[in-house]
């Protein structure tokens, strides 16, 4: 089983690493862009066979060390 973790910054919490991004963007000629926002993906290889108790633990995981939940959100894809 595989999770996949997506972290990205709350809405409303300054991302300089994605207003980077966006000026080079710019200053490349790519028009077309009003905003950049930087994230995260973790790829999570699992032994675990139970879809439920997977989610579970991955959220733990999310909450104890993969994401700063006080400026980040995450979501969570599990396949089976």
């Amino acid at each position: 089983m595989k999770a996949i973790v997506n972290v990205s910054l709350k809405a409303g919490v300054l991302d300089s690493q994605g207003k980077a991004v966006k000026h080079a963007l710019d200053s490349l000629h790519f028009e077309g862009i009003s905003d950049v926002r930087v994230g995260k993906q973790i790829i999570l290889k699992l032994n675990e066979t139970d879809a439920d108790k997977a989610m579970s633990d991955v959220t733990k995981m999310c909450e104890d060390l993969l994401a700063n939940t006080v400026i980040e959100e995450y979501e969570i894809e599990i396949i089976a």
